[in-house]
């Protein structure tokens, strides 16, 4: 039987902002929050890129990692006994680039103490076929949440959720830019100037009535009620954890 997926409070982190576990050695107070989400985690294990990078510009930066993860078992043996011990439930964020190999991951984290939901990260640019063969094989017991981009959020998730997925996450959007040195950077992006285009794309996932958790920009306490006000489910946030000291949420 599927179960339902629900926040008891609306705050999550955001994969990759925390690591595999909630640790409260970081000194990041998690009282504020309804779920802990991990960073993402491939089925094997996947080195960091051999250039890494974080270039910054106004409003934010670019991060470029490779994902970097000792790979599903590993993960397993080491971390599953934290998760269910911990006082959040947890959501373990997948690498679902091959169906197959998620199909694998999914089913034996339905298995695991826990466990509320998994949420389904994916490369750019894969394709729609690739993403709604993710749902297909996975659907069970664990609610699915998809992370897509901005531009698949609206053309994508309503058939999605049609089909059994539990909710659309905004995935963090992706950009270029010059380093110092001149070698173009692609990666991640993150900071406060993505805030009004994240939230615009929860306006229209909420007008379409897609059950939508916010990314992206959330930097403030009225960040996360804005998105909340605009309809979103919950409300993710990741480099303002980083930055504890100046931040608002």
């Amino acid at each position: 039987m599927k179960r339902d997926l629900y926040f008891s409070k609306p705050l999550i982190n955001a994969a990759g902002s925390l690591g595999f576990a909630p640790d409260t050695r970081n000194g990041i107070s998690l009282d504020l929050f309804g779920a802990f989400v991990t960073n993402p985690i491939s089925l094997r294990p996947r080195l960091p890129t051999s250039h890494p990078a974080l270039v910054e510009f106004p409003g934010g930066f670019i991060l470029h990692t490779g994902l970097p993860n000792p790979g599903f078992n590993a993960v397993l043996k080491k971390y599953s006994a934290k998760w269910n011990r911990a006082d959040l439930p947890i959501i373990v964020h997948l690498m679902a680039d091959r169906p197959e190999e998620t199909q694998r991951m999914v089913r034996e984290l339905e298995n695991v103490e826990n466990v509320m939901a998994v949420q389904l990260g994916f490369a750019p640019l894969l394709a729609d076929d690739i993403i709604l063969l993710n749902l297909e094989m996975c659907l069970g017991e664990v609610p699915l949440i998809f992370a897509l981009p901005h531009e698949q959020v609206l053309t994508l998730g309503r058939e999605l959720i049609d089909n059994g997925a539990s909710a659309i996450s905004v995935a963090s959007p992706r950009g270029a830019i010059h380093d110092k040195t001149g070698n173009l950077i692609t990666g991640r992006m993150y900071g406060q100037s993505l805030f009004p285009r994240s939230l615009d794309i929860v306006r229209s996932a909420v007008m379409s009535g897609l059950p939508i958790i916010g990314s992206g920009g959330v930097w403030s306490q009225a960040d996360v009620e804005s998105m909340l006000k605009a309809g979103a489910m919950a409300v993710e946030t990741d480099a303002q954890l980083w930055v504890p000291k100046e931040a608002g949420v």
